[in-house]
């Protein structure tokens, strides 16, 4: 089976998605010629960073034998740079522009910082540099000063759950809302990270359609009707099967920075019902009809305040940062129990 994000990557500018405002900058540049010799592109991983440079190399009509890609976690040291440098002087074998691509950029050691920066200063005309990086913070500012910076976005899910959507619709699978959502979530901005679980999913499924118990299984993600009974002892105000829902997703191997997404987005589905009922098409759109028919069920019996919301996404957010992953929904069980 072909690697799904190799197949599906994006090779023109109307094929890169969640990236409008880089994609934008760059096409206009081009059109009113004004390119310049470095770039630096920036954002978490799998956002398309190598993928749009690769895009911008072809739209200054370089050709396959002038593109060079490096990557600086193993191509760090001075010895490396230099080698480049002399590398640079030459000019291109049949295109306008000899296109360098440094991958992860910010592993270089400061000495090939140092080396790299001389040649930033004073680039061949016939040559550009695009600098990829996923830390921004480790790149000097010497180096930042000298070329054209765009920062890459983490998509939104619903940006990635349509081309999952589509991408499964390609390799002849049907998934429902709810598989997609769960995928699109597991991928947590990235679209690298998404398409490697739906090629997990498409190789372990042996069927043509796919629900989301069947990714909950194969992924290892909480199950549905546990993330429901930890809503439901909340709303209770149970601190006690609060918990016992929360251990047991712990024990099971369960992220708890998962587990607490998943709650969140449920009770802000229930909130929503609440509080604006013209929202129920949308959110029916986004989830399983099991957990519509949850989600439902919950509003109706109006017990999630806006304090109990603020509560969990309180937790939602100190859980990505808890040296004890459990420990934040805890305290939030308990917090809620206590509300009058």
């Amino acid at each position: 089976m072909p690697v799904l994000y190799r197949t599906y990557r994006p090779a023109k500018w109307d094929e890169v998605v969640g990236q409008d405002h880089v994609v934008s900058a760059l096409k206009d540049a081009i059109g009113n010629d004004r390119i310049a010799h470095a770039y630096l592109f920036s954002g978490s991983r799998g956002t398309g960073k190598t993928s749009v440079a690769r895009i911008l190399a072809k739209a200054v009509k370089t050709a396959d034998e002038d593109i060079y890609e490096i990557d600086a976690a193993s191509n760090r040291g001075i010895d490396d740079i230099r080698q480049l440098r002399e590398h640079v002087s030459v000019l291109p074998f049949s295109s306008p522009f000899k296109v360098y691509i440094i991958d992860e950029v910010h592993m270089l050691s400061k000495d090939a910082w140092n080396a790299l920066l001389k040649t930033l200063e004073e680039p061949p005309k016939h040559v550009i540099f695009i600098l990829a990086t996923t830390e921004l913070d480790k790149v000097p500012d010497t180096i930042v000063s000298r070329c054209q910076t765009f920062a890459f976005k983490k998509p939104a899910r619903e940006i990635i759950r349509k081309e999952i959507m589509r991408v499964a619709k390609k390799e002849g699978l049907e998934l429902d809302s709810g598989a997609a959502d769960l995928i699109a979530l597991l991928g947590d901005g990235s679209f690298r990270d998404a398409l490697g679980t739906l090629e997990k999913v498409i190789a372990a499924s042996s069927g043509k359609k796919v629900e989301r118990k069947e990714v909950e299984a194969i992924t290892g993600a909480p199950k549905a009707e546990l993330v429901n009974g930890f809503i439901e002892a909340l709303l209770a105000k149970d601190a006690d099967k609060a918990i016992a829902a929360v251990t047991k997703a712990d024990r099971d191997g369960i992220s708890m920075d998962v587990f607490a997404t998943l709650a969140l987005e449920k009770a802000r589905f229930i909130f929503m019902l609440q509080n604006s009922p013209s929202s129920s098409a949308a959110i029916a759109d986004r989830v399983s009809p099991d957990d519509s028919r949850f989600i439902s069920a919950q509003a109706a019996k109006g017990k999630l305040s806006s304090e109990m919301l603020s509560a969990i996404l309180d937790a939602s957010d100190r859980t990505t940062r808890a040296r004890i992953g459990p420990l934040p929904l805890e305290m939030a069980a308990v917090s809620i129990s206590k509300m009058p």
